[in-house]
């Protein structure tokens, strides 16, 4: 008895882990956002975002991240030109070869970085990731 409990037990863990999440696509939209939020997490590492995009034209546009002991990677809209609207923002830098993309889903505004060793200092672009600004509560990190 103790064993057929048993097994019926880890038959329901095994299938509530088999449920697939339901995913909803990204809309396609113009994105809109104005934001001006900075973080500081847990390893020291800091940030700060500036953004305002209106009907998916970027009109301001700033990131700044500090990873103690790397270095630092700096953003501004003025070393790059829009080179699309959607489904993504793209930012081409306008001497060199970093891509910088916007785009949301759900609650949230993400800001990626592509080949942009040159906008770091010291090591910092190893430790670099996305910034993710959540609409909900107005943080980023």
């Amino acid at each position: 008895m103790l064993r057929r409990l048993l097994l019926l037990s880890l038959l329901a863990m095994l299938g509530a882990c088999a449920i697939p999440e339901r995913v909803t696509p990204i809309p396609v939209r113009a994105l809109n956002v104005k934001t001006d939020c900075s973080y500081r997490d847990e390893t020291g590492t800091s940030g700060m975002l500036k953004l305002d995009v209106a009907a998916a034209r970027v009109r301001a546009f700033e990131a700044r991240i500090n990873y103690p002991q790397h270095g630092i990677c700096h953003f501004v809209l003025k070393d790059f030109r829009q080179t699309k609207e959607m489904p993504a923002i793209e930012l081409t830098q306008l001497n060199g070869s970093c891509i910088v993309r916007m785009w949301e889903q759900g609650t949230r505004v993400t800001v990626a970085f592509q080949q942009c060793e040159k906008m770091c200092s010291g090591s910092a672009y190893d430790q670099l990731l996305p910034m993710i600004y959540d609409r909900r509560d107005g943080t980023c990190a």
